[in-house]
């Protein structure tokens, strides 16, 4: 039974009337692969929204690891913990600055589903293994237009697509001429978001590790963002809601961008080159690195070998078996990994 009156378009009449002349509207979306009659209570992106919430790749995000693999404490950060975060940023500042929120968190909850298990360890085992190469983003867009619902995907919005596949930003400078481009506002404040999260927990995280203590974080950055997790964050989301202020539409600028002041900037840049310096690369050196990088190449071996054995959800397209591996183990969670691995080779 139809809704009356019809709550979508309530919801899109005030997204027209209140946003800014940046945003996306819902009802302005470049629509999905495969045409859905609307829903008469949520928009496009609600729709997204909870279509990803749903799928089984986000409920083993709570079982695949962030940085720190096999981690003995129940603090350190996992992918869904991440993903999270990263949400709650991008809601802050695109609700500051007028821009559509459902859009940004749907493409926040989605970023990362193509993450491997055993965090960057099992993407860069994966890139070296399989000849096409092998990037979260990329796999997180086939994912959700692929491998969800038994093949059929998940049919996002254009929109919400454009942002998962152009969230990831490697080593590059930050907000530098190789960052990269995106089809929105709401996509450059996830790919931003997901900066100042990652940034912030994996501090935490190689502290409660004991790798760096506070003290030996950069002094200079320090004095810019704080020297605590909420006045990092606080400082950092702070600045670029200011920066990026002209997006809002409230000035009489005509254009506008999604960035950081220079000296906010140079902070967190300073922390994040230090982090890959003294927290990312040391994790490669450790014995739960290694084997995570055994279990991995032992996998892919394994089931490229014995094609016969991959479940029914991982088919074969046009007899690509290595294709078919990638998907399986980039799909598995640690424990799952760990577990199958053992089962097959002890």
């Amino acid at each position: 039974m139809a809704i009356k009156p019809d709550i979508r378009k309530r919801t899109e009449e005030r997204e027209e009337a209140f946003l800014s002349p940046y945003a996306v509207n819902s009802c302005s979306s470049r629509g999905r692969i495969h045409y859905e009659k609307p829903c008469s209570i949520r928009t496009e992106f609600q729709r997204d929204r909870d279509r990803i919430i749903h799928c089984k790749a986000f409920r083993r995000l709570k079982h695949k690891t962030q940085v720190f693999i096999a981690p003995t404490g129940d603090h350190f950060v996992t992918r869904l913990t991440h993903t999270l975060e990263v949400t709650q940023i991008a809601r802050t500042i695109t609700r500051a600055l007028g821009l559509n929120e459902d859009l940004a968190e749907a493409i926040s909850l989605g970023h990362d589903l193509g993450h491997t298990p055993f965090g960057h360890m099992g993407e860069s085992t994966l890139n070296q293994l399989y000849h096409e190469g092998f990037r979260h983003n990329t796999h997180s867009l086939r994912v959700v237009d692929r491998l969800e619902r038994g093949g059929r995907g998940l049919n996002l919005t254009w929109e919400v697509r454009d942002g998962i596949i152009n969230h990831s930003k490697s080593m590059e400078e930050i907000l530098g001429r190789e960052w990269g481009q995106t089809g929105s506002f709401e996509a450059d404040v996830v790919k931003i978001s997901d900066l100042v999260a990652y940034i912030n927990h994996d501090i935490d995280d190689a502290i409660r590790a004991g790798i760096i203590t506070i003290e030996s974080l950069p002094e200079s950055a320090r004095q810019v963002l704080g020297d605590n997790h909420s006045k990092r964050v606080s400082s950092m989301v702070t600045d670029i809601i200011a920066y990026s202020w002209p997006v809002s539409g409230e000035t009489t600028s005509t254009s506008g961008s999604i960035g950081m002041s220079p000296s906010m900037k140079g902070a967190a840049e300073q922390l994040r080159e230090f982090l890959f310096d003294r927290g990312y690369i040391f994790q490669h050196n450790l014995n739960e690195a290694e084997n995570a990088r055994q279990f991995i190449v032992g996998l892919y071996n394994y089931f490229c070998k014995h094609p016969e054995e991959l479940p029914d959800d991982y088919q074969l397209e046009n007899g690509q078996v290595e294709r078919a591996v990638v998907d399986y183990i980039a799909g598995m969670t640690d424990q799952y990994a760990a577990g199958l691995y053992e089962k097959i080779f002890l």
